[in-house]
């Protein structure tokens, strides 16, 4: 397992889920991964709907309802760890970066903004307060891992390069399949995935998340009873058994079931 206190700069350090139904999805992944909800009532205050997500009673997701006139689907982000969240939009910007949601400031807790990178895809910026992000990583019903799919490979690249010093590993780089890494090897925080010659017509470039689990097929037998669909079926490969649902509400998230 990995804590919070190892995630490095530029690294998914927290992922939340925007969802058109708060309800029906924290019970769907508090039944499927043992989630439970923080109260915000603990200090009075209710970050606009806004709920942490606990997995062993500690932070490890977030969950907020979409609100009317947005007109994007229920979607998972992922946010990149930052020291300096000015900063890094100002570097945002001068790689091609856009900003949709400027730097916020959420009570003590630290900062958050949106951007979307030169290739389309939407990315998040944490810069920690009290809240360190993810308690949790790669342990059963914990996120495991994270990977853009992008349909400007090189773009992408450059950009998370630059913009958050990734320590870019090329872990592929051969016709059909190129991919790079934050880090490299036990050290790997992320990857990037060269999708152009497989996203559907009018799917973005975008950013997933995976979830650890001990039992993929188990698990997603229990999803589809709860709801979910199944987008990729499980297959084994040479990261793990992998496979992709779509929540009851139709977010696209991963399972990954270690070697």
């Amino acid at each position: 397992m990995t804590t919070n206190h190892d995630i490095p700069l530029g690294a998914p350090v927290w992922a939340d889920l925007l969802t058109s139904d708060p309800a029906r999805s924290q019970d769907f992944y508090g039944q499927l991964f043992g989630w439970t909800v923080e109260d915000p009532a603990d200090d009075g205050r209710d970050y606009g709907g806004y709920r942490n997500l606990l997995h062993g009673g500690v932070r490890n997701a977030g969950c907020m309802v979409k609100q009317p006139g947005m007109e994007v689907p229920d979607v998972w982000t992922v946010y990149l760890r930052t020291a300096d969240i000015k900063e890094s939009l100002d570097r945002v910007e001068a790689n091609g970066g856009v900003v949709h949601v400027p730097a916020n400031d959420v009570h003590e807790l630290g900062r958050f903004a949106l951007v979307q990178d030169p290739a389309g895809a939407a990315v998040g910026l944490w810069e920690p307060g009290t809240h360190a992000g993810f308690g949790h990583l790669s342990e059963p019903g914990a996120p495991s891992w994270f990977e853009l799919h992008t349909r400007d490979y090189d773009a992408s690249v450059d950009f998370y390069t630059k913009v958050f010093a990734w320590p870019a590993h090329t872990a592929a780089d051969e016709p059909g399949f190129r991919y790079t890494t934050y880090g490299k090897d036990e050290a790997a925080r992320a990857g990037i995935m060269d999708a152009a010659a497989f996203l559907p017509d009018g799917v973005p470039s975008h950013w997933a998340i995976y979830f650890a689990t001990a039992d993929a097929d188990a698990t997603i037998a229990q999803a589809t009873k709860l709801g979910a669909s199944v987008v990729q079926a499980a297959e084994d490969t040479p990261y793990g058994r992998l496979a992709t649902l779509a929540d009851p509400t139709g977010a696209l998230f991963k399972l990954q079931q270690p070697l």
